[in-house]
């Protein structure tokens, strides 16, 4: 499997992992549950980080411009903002 797929790969579970993670906010402030929350935000964490870690290398590789890379990097700060990154940039080079 090439970076390319893998970050599409990385994309899409990044953004799902951002949804849960704003699906547990309410259990954790309404419901006082903070365990779901805690492992939740961890793991998006980890994606989230992994998510830029890929961006900048795959960016790189397949000689993206600074600024699209910098765009796919600023739409993982918002709901949805892999999935369209992953249609908008990364589904087009992976054909």
């Amino acid at each position: 499997m090439n970076s390319l797929k893998q970050l599409r790969i990385l994309a899409w579970v990044e953004g799902f992992t951002y949804l849960a993670f704003g699906l547990t906010m309410p259990l954790k402030y309404i419901y006082q549950l903070k365990e779901p929350n805690y492992y939740v935000g961890m793991l998006h964490g980890v994606f989230f980080i992994a998510y830029i870690i890929w961006v900048l290398w795959v960016g790189f590789q397949y000689k993206y411009s600074l600024k699209n890379i910098f765009i796919m990097c600023f739409a993982s700060l918002f709901p949805f903002g892999t999935f369209w990154v992953d249609h908008t940039y990364l589904k087009k080079r992976a054909q």
